[in-house]
């Protein structure tokens, strides 16, 4: 709790008990009225004052006025009839408990976007004159090298020359598990270096990298306002003076009529029937719950690494029916690995190995992909043979070298492959164009990813199957979408028919559609938003860096994995902050949740209102009922919306 929380509650309290002690204190007349003011003012000049304020700024109409008017009148007609003051300042009493309830509310929910907020970093630490400063990361420039200690936030987006370390990405991912990093890679401001000391050459200035651009997305969420807070926000404006007038009228035209009638008008009861009508038709409830229901709904997303730029989007995510994914870095990792050797002359091993050298000056992913399975074989080859070191290093050391004196005479034949001299053996490694052109005969492959053929001295040794890895929870993630009322998927890739068919086979995914262009991507959206209908929406599901325009396209657009993309924060609407696919089930459960509690609180109040209303009009209903009319749907309202914090594991 904050100190206004604390000196509210403190209030409540304090008249609570003064309440208590009055009601066993024999008072009468002036001095019973002077009594019961005191708490009165103590738990209400608050509501007082903000009504004031309105009727002086000609905005006199909202729930302080009500609360104003009704109590204030409760006081009027207890002092004329020497009777019980008690309900006026019950009114106020319970109103300021609901108004604790809220505020408590809007904290936890805030609080989870704080701990968001927190990776905000206070400093960077720039070496000078053999000792470290700490500047305003705002100074740091592009290509500036920053220290970043055991326990120090990253500050600045960049890539590390030197050191190893594993990183904390919780408060960026909202998954516990940390990762490892070393030189070489690149890292995003946010994190917590947990181990060793790192220098980081920056990328970015601060105001463009990652922290900066999520904490402006999620300091702005709250101006994007669904459809619902909207027609709230206007009907309260219409509402509150209806009501006003509404009581008016009550307290005024019936005992006019009874007057006329047989000379008896009976105001005091008619105008304590009007008072009781303001009290419960007070709008608390739906004004305060339905905003609150998307803040925590929001404020529960972020805790869970779904960053979700405004509650119109969350309205719009509940909808869902139709989910297109691109396939590469979304449900598959968009890293080639080698799947297998096949018809093969020689040992795999020295298949690999005669691969890896000839491809050993490459930067392309195939050639990476060759060089690790080369890698990964000899350690395993070296843990069988029990040799744990090897020239006084460690085996996992040497992983990463090769001997590049062993390669003479590396040629690259653009779109063909790369021919070399191996240990004195001239090599082949390519596609099929590379075979033909060296009159080499070489065997197809009917297994579905990137063949590349191996020769040595001009004979044919076999080929490599390297094939792009699906995701571990793709396939959860496409059947728990299913299972949660999503009605169609479909996956949009730019690969071939043959792989593209094989992936969405093996996910489970509806429909595919293979060798697109960007731009083909944007045309079939289209298409697909053409065929569903007008209440169900479609999401786009991509890694934000080449989909851009097709997110913008869809009716909701997703960005997964987008820790440091700039594309995917500035084109999504939806920003997960890691690449697990079950992400996105969460963040559409989050929404549905949201959704549900927003109409659960609307029906709820309504409902209760209608009837009270009823009741008070006919004069069965008091104070007492009113109250709870209005107090108490509110902090029942408040304590469900408060669940959207909340998110169950999958």
């Amino acid at each position: 709790m904050n100190k206004k929380q604390k000196k509210n509650l403190a209030r409540i309290l304090i008249c609570a008990a003064m309440m208590v002690l009055l009601h066993f204190l024999p008072t009468e007349g002036i001095l019973r009225f002077v009594l019961y003011m005191i708490p009165y003012i103590l738990i209400g000049y608050d509501v007082l004052k903000k009504a004031w304020k309105g009727i002086v700024n000609r905005q006199p109409f909202d729930e302080s006025l009500l609360m104003a008017i009704a109590t204030i009148g409760a006081i009027v007609l207890a002092l004329v009839k020497d009777g019980d003051y008690v309900e006026a300042i019950a009114v106020m009493l319970f109103y300021q408990i609901g108004e604790w309830f809220q505020s408590y509310a809007v904290g936890k929910s805030r609080r989870n976007i704080s701990d968001l907020m927190d990776i905000r970093p206070e400093y960077a630490a720039i070496e000078q004159d053999g000792e470290l400063v700490q500047v305003d990361p705002d100074e740091v420039q592009t290509g500036s090298e920053i220290v970043v200690r055991p326990g120090e936030k990253i500050p600045i987006d960049g890539i590390i020359i030197s050191g190893s370390s594993t990183l904390d990405t919780s408060a960026l991912t909202g998954e516990s598990l940390p990762r490892e990093a070393s030189e070489g890679d690149e890292v995003v401001s946010g994190c917590i270096n947990l181990s060793g000391v790192l220098t980081i050459r920056t990328t970015k200035e601060f105001g463009e990298s990652a922290v900066s651009q999520i904490l402006d997305l999620v300091e702005n969420a709250s101006s994007r306002k669904s459809r619902s807070e909207n027609f709230i926000t206007r009907f309260a404006r219409v509402y509150t003076p209806a009501v006003v007038f509404s009581a008016i009228a009550f307290a005024v035209i019936p005992p006019l009529v009874q007057h006329l009638i047989h000379g008896n008008p009976a105001w005091g009861d008619w105008i304590y029937r009007a008072l009781t009508f303001l009290v419960i038709s007070c709008p608390c409830a739906l004004v305060i719950s339905i905003p609150l229901s998307f803040f925590a709904g929001i404020g529960g997303a972020s805790h869970e690494g779904v960053l979700v730029k405004g509650s119109n989007y969350l309205e719009t995510l509940a909808n869902t029916k139709t989910v297109v994914f691109d396939k590469t870095g979304t449900l598959t990792k968009g890293v080639f690995e080698v799947a297998g050797v096949h018809h093969n002359a020689i040992e795999t091993e020295k298949i690999l190995e005669y691969a890896a050298y000839t491809e050993s000056a490459s930067s392309h992913p195939i050639s990476r992909s060759i060089l690790t399975a080369y890698q990964k074989q000899q350690m395993r080859s070296e843990a069988q043979s029990g040799a744990e070191k090897t020239a006084g290093k460690p085996a996992e050391e040497k992983k990463y070298q090769l001997d590049r004196s062993r390669v003479q005479e590396i040629r690259e034949i653009s779109g063909q492959g790369i021919t070399a001299v191996v240990d004195g053996h001239r090599t082949a490694v390519g596609n099929d164009k590379l075979m033909k052109s060296l009159g080499i005969g070489f065997i197809e492959c009917h297994h579905t990813g990137t063949i590349v053929h191996v020769a040595v001295d001009g004979a044919y040794m076999g080929h490599i199957l390297i094939s792009d890895v699906e995701k571990p929870t793709s396939r959860e993630a496409i059947a728990r979408l299913k299972k949660n009322g999503v009605r169609k998927t479909v996956m949009l890739t730019g690969d071939g028919k043959k792989v593209a068919e094989q992936v969405a086979s093996s996910l489970g995914v509806d429909e595919v559609y293979s060798s697109l262009l960007p731009g083909d991507k944007v045309s079939k959206v289209e298409e697909l938003l053409q065929g569903r209908s007008a209440r169900e929406t479609l999401a786009f599901v991509g890694d934000g860096i080449n989909d851009a325009p097709v997110l913008s396209r869809a009716d909701i657009g997703i960005a997964m994995g987008a820790m440091g993309s700039d594309a995917a924060i500035e084109a999504a609407d939806v920003v997960l902050m890691d690449d697990d696919p079950l992400k996105i089930v969460k963040a559409i459960r989050i929404a549905r949740k949201c959704i549900r509690i927003v109409y659960q609180n609307i029906w709820f109040a309504i409902g209760v209102k209608v009837l009270c209303l009823v009741l008070g009009a006919l004069g069965i209903a008091n104070m007492w009922l009113a109250i709870f009319a209005d107090v108490g749907v509110m902090i029942l309202a408040v304590l469900n919306a408060i669940r959207a914090l909340f998110v169950k594991n999958l």
